[in-house]
Formats: structure tokens, sequence, C-alpha cells
């Protein structure tokens, strides 16, 4: 058994376990399940709000959906136990300097059928944009995009150590980058502003992944 393989065993095996914690500390719930491509790979985007980000998507997709992450580096140095997890079952770029070999790498994961999760905002702190990477990732392979949004019911992320929310994971019907382009205004030539126009409306159908339209638009209603 390569690496990789074993890699892939430990992840099957430990996906279940880690599955109890979180079910029992969130009580997980999933919806639209069937809604993942089956036995291809693809994108896999939502929303950054806390660490507990990643155990709650591997949760929902289960141990037979393997997910990459795409991780910065920086990670390998400030947390030695996370480091083990970076350094073996995520992708690792260079976020504040991303280069082409960081590219390639994210690329070759979707070529080889991986399903790679990215979250675009790229940090839990504040994120002032959206990196539109994950268009261009998008684009180079003709990836097909899987939105999930985890709605909370309380506080998240999590009040230590006795308030924890509810969480459901919503996962949407996959789409591709020409489904967003449709959304475009005929008016942006720039290539530069198309990528952030179209990573700005995928992270839009994110927040309505799981929603209503009707639900959606009292939303906006009550919005001040």
């Amino acid at each position: 058994m390569n690496a990789e393989a074993l890699k892939g065993f430990f992840y099957w095996l430990l996906a279940p376990v880690l599955g109890v914690i979180v079910r029992a500390l969130f009580r997980l719930r999933v919806r639209g399940w069937e809604n993942l491509p089956p036995q291809r790979g693809f994108l896999l985007v939502a929303r950054h709000r806390s660490y507990w980000d990643i155990p709650l998507l591997i949760t929902a997709l289960g141990r037979h959906h393997r997910i990459y992450f795409v991780a910065r580096r920086t990670l390998l140095q400030e947390n030695p136990f996370l480091a083990f997890w970076v350094r073996h079952y995520a992708i690792t770029i260079d976020r504040e300097h991303f280069r082409p070999e960081d590219f390639r790498k994210v690329i070759q994961a979707l070529q080889e059928q991986k399903i790679v999760g990215i979250f675009p905002e790229g940090t839990t702190r504040n994120p002032q944009r959206v990196h539109p990477g994950v268009v261009r990732f998008a684009e180079r392979t003709q990836s097909e995009i899987v939105p999930v949004r985890l709605e909370a019911r309380g506080p998240y992320p999590p009040k230590y150590p006795f308030r924890w929310p509810q969480i459901t994971a919503h996962i949407g019907a996959p789409f591709s980058l020409r489904d967003l382009e449709f959304d475009l205004p005929d008016t942006i030539e720039d290539r530069h502003e198309r990528y952030q126009k179209l990573a700005d409306l995928l992270m839009e159908r994110v927040d309505r992944t799981g929603i209503k339209p009707q639900d959606a638009h009292a939303r906006l209603e009550v919005r001040p």
C-alpha cells in the first residue's frame, strides 16, 4: 500500500469517529446530500467562520467523499497538532505570495478527480473580500462547483465550554462557471474585474443554498 492509499485508509477509518464527536457537539443535520456528484471530483465551496468548518464538512460528506482542503502554508508553523493534518491531508499554498506551483497543485488534484475544498475568503478573521482563485480553478479544469452553507442555531463559532450551536449543513446542486457567467454584467471587460465579480456571485450562491426562494425574498424584506 503506497503512502496516498494509506492516508485514504486512515481518512476512511477516522472520519466516522470524527463524525460521532461532531454530531454530538453540534447535533449536525445534513440536507441535500443527494446533490453530491457520484464518483467524480469537484470544487466544494463554503464560507469560513471557524476551524470547526472543516470537521463539519468532513462529517457532512462522509467517509466515502474525501475532501482535500486548500490550506495556507503558514498553518504548518502555527500549531503543531494542526500541522500534522495540514501536511498529510491538505493542499498547502502560499496565500500571501501565490505561486505557479501552488496553482498547479490545486489543478492537479481536480484533474485527478479529487474533491477540493476551498474557503474563498481565505480566513475566519473578518475577511474583506473573496479571493477569486476558485474561479480560475473552475475555469482551467471545467470542474463543477458544489456550494455548502452551514446554518447555525446558536453562537457560531461556539462559545466555550457550554454554548454549542445546532448546525445544519445545506449541500446545494452542482453548477458550472458558465452558469455564473449568465449573471455577469455586459459592461465588464477587464479580466481581473471579471474574476472578482464571478467570485462574489459564487459566494452569493453559497449564501442562498438551502433557502427557498420565498424565504430568501422574506429575508430581503426584513433587512434594515
